[in-house]
């Protein structure tokens, strides 16, 4: 019989090493080391220091390869190692990665999501500015008390997730809280008051129902908060258990269905991720084109009504006030109010003035005994500065009432 020409040789041994599995290659090139390092220390006579620096040049190379090949098939594969090789495969790439060091924080956001989230995937979120944290004037402390001084609500503050949207804001979080996350705008300094309706403060109601919508594509259930809301009770038993979308009220009209009389507000809302969610919330931050010059708010109450919410199937709820009030329209009961949020309020200076009286108020309240505390029918002081400032906002006497 004819002898196989030596290509075709070739081409039939590399035909079965590719055919191979991938522990049988990695036995190959560990044999092929093996035989081209015996053969070469079978001639070699270490005569001369330049015939050991050649052999520990050859030696490291012939490691290297054979690592890089094994590590790259492994990968590939997918074939998952034994423990005890794990921690040396990873010590390899950790070296050129400084993000992986032990010694530094993981501050992506699927980390810090995956730290503050519950058993169910979910998350609270708020966002954060340097004006809201600054320390002489701060939202933030403010808003971190309410959980403190709330009931039952201190261990929510363990999925709190705080949004920063500039450096200094993200600093500041640091130093108060645990889950803090840095997301920041090319171009964009979000760092000071963004007054309602300008620009900047359009682009920051824009940005951040983006970056919500993400958070809904990695899989996370979120209930975002502004940080002028006051949390006194756990909101989630009064959640509806089959909504993919539900949302605080400046008005409600009694039913959570109706979505022609309420009145939706941004700065609170229960969503539940999936297909309909994320889809609903591409189509919302697409829509702020159509209605340029609005905030997201207000092309909410526009779109609710758009049929492409019933082509998705989209369950949208609306939250009772009785549990979710503001000073637009306030919780009548105190032994039911779930947060209060500052609403219908203009100026960050009025908002914590007004805020500091609310928390006030909650103080007084916890303090009664059980029996005074549904005798006394106990009710929220009336904004101060938020009422006066939103009437000369609106350009109203302060005689006119706020429609």
């Amino acid at each position: 019989m004819r002898p196989e020409p030596p290509h075709r040789t070739r081409t039939l041994a590399t035909s079965r090493l590719l055919a191979s599995s991938p522990a049988t290659v990695s036995g190959y090139i560990c044999l092929f080391t093996g035989e081209m390092l015996r053969g070469y220390l079978s001639e070699f006579k270490p005569l001369t220091v330049l015939h050991r620096a050649r052999t520990a040049a050859l030696l490291f190379f012939l490691f290297g390869f054979s690592y890089l090949i094994l590590y790259r098939a492994i990968d590939t594969c997918q074939i998952r190692l034994p423990d005890y090789l794990v921690s040396s495969t990873d010590m390899f790439s950790s070296a050129l990665s400084f993000n992986s060091l032990p010694d530094s924080d993981d501050t992506s956001l699927e980390a810090v999501l995956k730290a503050a989230s519950m058993q169910d995937n979910t998350v609270i979120l708020t966002t954060l500015n340097e004006a809201w944290a600054d320390p002489n004037n701060s939202i933030l402390d403010l808003f971190l008390t309410s959980f403190r001084l709330g009931y039952h609500t201190s261990r929510l503050l363990n999925h709190l997730v705080i949004v920063t949207l500039d450096h200094k804001a993200f600093a500041s979080c640091r130093r108060v809280h645990t889950h803090c996350f840095a997301l920041t705008t090319e171009g964009v300094d979000f760092s000071q008051e963004a007054y309602f309706m300008t620009p900047d403060y359009l682009k920051m109601m824009w940005r951040r129902i983006d970056f919500l919508r993400s958070v809904l594509e990695m899989g996370y259930n979120f209930l975002f908060t502004d940080a002028d809301v006051m949390w006194f009770r756990d909101p989630f038993p009064h959640f509806y258990p089959d909504a993919d979308f539900q949302i605080a009220c400046d008005h409600y009209s009694g039913n959570s269905t109706d979505v022609s009389s309420n009145i939706p507000n941004g700065g609170f809302n229960f969503v539940r991720s999936n297909i309909r969610s994320i889809e609903f919330y591409k189509y919302w931050y697409t829509s702020r084109e159509l209605y340029p010059n609005m905030h997201d708010q207000d092309v909410l109450n526009k779109i609710k009504f758009d049929p492409i919410l019933t082509d998705l199937n989209l369950n949208l709820r609306f939250l009772d006030t009785t549990y979710f009030g503001g000073f637009c329209e306030p919780s009548k009961d105190m032994e039911k109010v779930c947060t209060m949020h500052a609403n219908c309020c203009v100026g960050l200076e009025n908002k914590v003035h007004d805020l500091k009286i609310m928390l006030q108020d909650w103080k007084n309240f916890m303090a009664l005994p059980s029996s005074m505390k549904s005798s006394s029918s106990p009710t929220w002081s009336p904004p101060k500065n938020c009422s006066l400032a939103l009437r000369r906002h609106l350009g109203l006497s302060e005689d006119e009432a706020i429609s």
